[in-house]
C-alpha cells in the first residue's frame, strides 16, 4: 500500500487519521507542524500528504508553496481544514494540491479522496535524482537522468516533439514544461474535447481546467466539446 504523511497540529486528528489509514493497510507518519513535516517529507518521501491549512507556525498553504517552489512537490497533496474559505481552497489547488477535505472528515469521503489522490500520483522514479553513466566507444562519458530517459521514451512512443533543453532547468520548471507538452498533446489527440482529456488524464474537469490555466494553455485555441 502507500506511505502517507499526515500533517495536523491537532493530536486527535492525527491519531484518528493514523488509525483509519493504518487499518486500510497504509503506512502512516504524522507531523504536528511545518518543521516536522519538512523533515518527514525528506526522510519518508511519501506517496501522499494530508496537509492541514491552519497551523500555528507556518500554515499549510505556505508549506505547499514552499515545496512547489523548491521542486519538492513530487507527491499529491490533499489539503484539510474546518475553516478554509473558497479562495484558500482555490489558491491551494492552483499551487498544486489535488483535493480538499473539510473537517470533520467523513470516513468514506476520506477513503475515496485518498484513493483518487494516489491514482494521480506520478511514478516516484520519474523524480529520482539517480543518474546512469555510460562509457561510449570513443572513451567519452554520457550521464543521463531518469527524468530525461522518461521524456525521451514518451517522445519516441508518442512521436511528440519535446524540447530536451529544459533538462538543465530546475525540476519545477522542467515539470511544468513537460506537463504543458503532455496536456497539449492530449488536447490535440482529443480535438479539444475536455471530457475525453479528463478521462485520459484521470483528472476531474474542474481540476483539469485549473491545471491548464496554471500552465498557460488557452483552451480557446482548441475545439470545444
Amino acid at each position: 500500500m502507500a506511505s502517507i504523511l499526515v500533517v495536523d497540529d491537532e493530536m486527535g486528528i492525527r491519531e484518528l487519521l493514523n488509525e483509519i489509514l493504518t487499518d486500510e493497510g497504509h503506512s502512516v507518519v504524522s507531523a504536528q507542524n511545518a518543521d516536522e513535516a519538512r523533515k518527514a517529507r525528506e526522510n519518508l518521501e511519501p506517496d501522499l500528504v494530508l496537509l492541514d491549512i491552519w497551523m500555528p507556525d507556518v500554515d499549510g498553504v505556505t508549506l505547499l508553496k514552499e515545496w512547489s517552489n523548491n521542486g519538492q512537490l513530487t507527491m499529491p497533496v490533499v489539503m484539510m481544514s474546518g475553516h478554509a474559505t473558497i479562495d484558500t481552497a482555490v489558491e491551494a489547488t492552483r499551487i498544486g494540491a489535488v483535493n480538499f477535505l473539510e473537517k470533520p472528515i467523513a470516513l468514506q469521503k476520506l477513503l475515496k479522496t485518498v484513493e483518487q489522490a494516489l491514482e494521480k500520483a506520478p511514478p516516484k522514479e520519474l523524480f529520482s535524482v539517480e543518474t546512469k553513466t555510460d562509457i561510449k566507444a570513443d572513451g567519452s562519458i554520457q550521464i543521463s537522468s531518469k527524468i530525461e530517459e522518461f521524456i525521451v521514451e514518451e517522445a519516441e512512443s508518442n512521436q511528440a516533439e519535446f524540447n530536451l533543453s529544459y533538462i538543465d532547468l530546475p525540476l519545477r520548471e522542467a515539470r511544468d514544461l513537460f506537463e504543458k507538452a503532455y496536456f497539449e498533446y492530449h488536447l490535440n489527440q482529443a480535438s479539444g474535447s475536455m471530457t475525453r482529456v479528463a478521462e485520459k488524464t484521470g483528472l476531474e474537469r474542474t481540476h483539469l481546467y485549473r491545471k491548464l490555466k496554471a500552465l498557460g494553455i488557452d483552451v480557446g485555441n482548441y475545439k470545444g466539446d
